[in-house]
């Protein structure tokens, strides 16, 4: 393939767009990453028709509509409304645990300890008992529960200490309202109980408590803040009520610990990982986690320890064990009275999440995530769970490999854009888009690589081909514009495309080698002549003037001009069709010339065979005109018999023909204002006037040089080829050699 030069303009220009676009990526990168995350939504729903392997015993019990109408209306013995009282949940962790439960989630919080219930007695042998404390005691026959918290909400210490573990369920969308990323874990602070009793009693809020280096702040509604005093560690000391003379005790006020995500702490269970010992380096983009036997976890996040959730699992697959909380109620009803014959162990060994799927009250729980808009957010505790179990996570380019594919395909784009015409680039650029996108969903599909798309696609591609097909229609298309202005008569139609092709042109004036032709139609003047005297003879007998006699005139100079027309246009077709320059008309002679403005090895043999083709379509062109002089005989004497000037009979009109090969000037002559003519002169060019001005009717006569050239270049065609008696043309001090081309000869080969 050839490629063209590029030139300075153009790629300053290619690269000044690929500036601007890694600029505005790298100083705000916030500047598109709206579209980038339309695109990632757009291949998460994708994927969903490629379904991906996933952890095979993760299992929702979903609190239904179903399940809120058979609590309403009395499974349990008694009504309930839509708060339901703690036992209930209590007897949800009782069967799950009774079926051999691994892990129990919560997606509900438990933010304070229920007074406004009635004790409950599970069975007739049981002593009435509140419904929080079955609640906790329920956990803590389990110790697998996972107790929802989020860093606003702590559970009651009731709960927490009962519970194996506390996981946070909050969910921080996007700024367009879509849940796409979760934080692995957030810090909480936690506080020593005598500063949590302390705040208690005044009614303060702990997140309000102040803390500076060496004291801690309770801020009073009215009057000054409670002080409690720190030491030099930042500790807090305690005496000793009843012995003061003990020494007193350092403990500190607070422990700030992380808060995971529930899908962590669910996995955790599943894989026994030491989330106490998790390694953290957020500038790096990663939480490893560790457990037995070697076995590591890598969570890829981004600065504020957020990573995107892939939604393998939505609340609809099969993959995914899920049942109404009502049937699981139902058979803990049965357990409790022994029929346990009938019941199934379906959960036996799974990771269970409980939350709401409810619809249209204050347990609705759904909203916008990347797999559709309408999305049950318990959802994410379980895929989150199955990115750890299974190791696959989302993982987006690193910004130098963002920045290698915006480079890449801009150089691609710059290529296309610069090699091809307009249409074939742009089809071309087109293409490379659709590979591209096609690729980064593929591996999305296949891997959950993010391979970004707004800045290689939008910024590499489509704007800097914008910029380089507006710069080629603007200023190179323009030029090519007035090349094909000044060449589309002058030469053949693939001539001109050939020029326009041409890295560098010499249009402003160089010295080359050419072949000049001259031919002249012998005896249009004495037609002419003829025609004048006809019109005039017709004039006179008729009597005619004014308008009538001017009708005769005019009728007669365009039979004269279609006539001359006629001839000239076949001397112009042969010389287009073998490779020629159409220099001009000189009334009725033609200038042509040969090897400029695009070369050709051959010229000197080009030329001479469109002299022969010129003389053998005037021959051509005579027979027919010749032969249709009977038709207008006849229609002569319509013409006479209505008054009428009968039309002139066709008469045969020769050609003359001189060729000249030699270095001449060729370049455009004249001016922006008045139009250009490309063109030869020198004494070469007077040559090949002055051969044809001896070359008489129906002949052919080349100089000496291109006879050299035929005698090179096509040798029999050389030998058909008669010397004449040199001659001294006019302004030329000596004698010249003539050669004839027997064109006759050669018609009939």
């Amino acid at each position: 393939m050839h490629f063209k030069r590029p030139k300075r303009a153009p790629v300053l220009l290619a690269l000044g767009v690929l500036a601007l676009v890694i600029g505005t990526r790298l100083w705000n990168p916030e500047f598109a990453e709206r579209l980038e995350n339309i695109t990632y939504d757009l291949r998460v729903r994708s994927a969903q028709s490629f379904p991906a392997p996933t952890a095979t015993n993760l299992a929702f019990v979903a609190m239904e509509d179903s399940s809120i109408a058979a609590i309403k209306n009395g499974l349990l013995g008694q009504s309930y409304g839509l708060y339901w009282p703690r036992h209930v949940y209590g007897r949800i962790v009782e069967e799950l645990a009774a079926q051999g439960a691994k892990a129990i989630a919560f997606d509900i919080i438990f933010g304070e300890l229920r007074t406004d219930h009635a004790p409950v007695q599970m069975a007739a042998n049981q002593e009435p008992m509140e419904s929080d404390d079955f609640f906790a005691v329920q956990m803590r026959l389990a110790n697998n529960v996972l107790i929802a918290a989020t860093p606003e909400i702590t559970p009651p210490k009731l709960f927490l200490t009962n519970a194996l573990a506390s996981g946070d369920i909050s969910a921080t969308k996007d700024t367009d309202g879509i849940l796409r990323r979760v934080r692995a874990f957030t810090m909480v602070r936690r506080w020593h109980p005598l500063i949590e009793n302390a705040a208690a009693k005044k009614g303060v809020n702990l997140t309000n408590l102040v803390v500076m280096s060496d004291k801690i702040l309770i801020p009073q509604a009215n009057g000054e803040p409670t002080e409690i005093p720190l030491d030099e560690n930042g500790n807090i000391s305690l005496k000793n009520k009843k012995n003061p003379a003990a020494p007193t005790t350092k403990v500190k006020p607070f422990v700030d610990e992380r808060l995971w995500h529930m899908g962590i702490v669910l996995a955790a269970q599943e894989l026994k990982l030491d989330l106490a010992k998790a390694e953290v380096d957020l500038p790096h983009g990663k939480i490893i986690l560790r457990g037995p036997n070697g076995l590591e976890r890598k969570i890829p996040v981004d600065a504020d320890g957020k990573f995107y959730v892939d939604w393998r699992l939505p609340p609809n697959d099969v993959r995914l064990l899920r049942a109404p909380i009502e049937k699981i109620l139902t058979q803990d009803i049965a357990r409790l009275k022994g029929e346990t014959n009938d019941l199934a162990n379906d959960f036996g060994g799974k990771l269970v999440v409980i939350g709401s799927a409810a619809q249209g009250n204050d347990l609705t729980d759904r909203g916008a995530t990347s797999l559709e808009n309408d999305t049950l957010l318990v959802s994410k505790h379980w895929n989150v769970a199955n990115s750890v179990i299974t190791g696959q996570f989302i993982q987006r380019a690193s910004l130098p490999l963002e920045l290698a594919m915006i480079i890449l395909l801009g150089a691609i784009t710059a290529l296309l854009t610069w090699e091809l015409r307009a249409f074939a680039a742009t089809a071309g650029t087109l293409l490379l888009v659709g590979a591209y996108t096609a690729l980064a969903f593929l591996l999305f599909e296949k891997f959950r690589f993010w391979l970004p798309l707004v800045y290689p696609v939008a910024g590499a591609i489509l704007v800097e081909h914008v910029c380089l097909v507006t710069y080629r229609v603007i200023f190179e298309e323009r030029a090519k514009r007035h090349v094909k202005s000044i060449f589309s008569k002058m030469l053949s139609p693939d001539v001109v495309n050939e020029l326009l092709d041409a890295k560098k042109l010499a249009l402003g004036g160089a010295r080359c080698e050419v072949t000049v032709f001259f031919a002249d139609v012998r005896g249009f003047t004495a037609l002419t002549d003829e025609m004048q005297e006809q019109v005039a003879e017709f004039v006179r007998t008729k009597e005619l003037s004014g308008a009538a006699a001017e009708k005769c005139y005019d009728e007669s100079a365009r039979e004269t001009l279609e006539t001359v027309n006629l001839y000239l246009a076949a001397v112009a077709e042969a010389i287009k069709n073998n490779g020629g320059t159409l220099d001009k008309y000189i009334g009725d002679c033609v200038m042509a010339f040969w090897n400029a403005p695009t070369p050709n090895a051959k010229h000197a043999l080009a030329c001479v065979q469109a002299a022969i083709g010129a003389q053998q379509a005037i021959l051509n062109l005579n027979r027919q005109r010749l032969a249709r002089n009977v038709a207008r005989e006849i229609d002569n004497q319509s013409r006479v018999a209505a008054g009428l000037m009968p039309l002139p009979l066709h008469v045969a009109l020769q050609l003359g023909t001189g060729v000249n090969t030699g270095a001449v000037t060729v370049g455009l002559m004249g001016s922006d204002d008045h139009g250009f003519n490309y063109t030869v002169f020198g004494r070469e060019v007077n040559l090949a006037s002055r051969l044809e001005g001896v070359s008489g009717s129906g002949r052919i006569i080349i100089s000496d040089t291109t006879y050299k050239h035929l005698l090179r270049l096509a040798p029999e065609l050389a030998a058909t080829c008669t010397e004449l008696f040199p001659v001294t043309p006019k302004g030329f001090r000596e004698a010249v050699r003539i050669y004839e081309v027997p064109w006759r000869e050669a018609e009939k080969l």
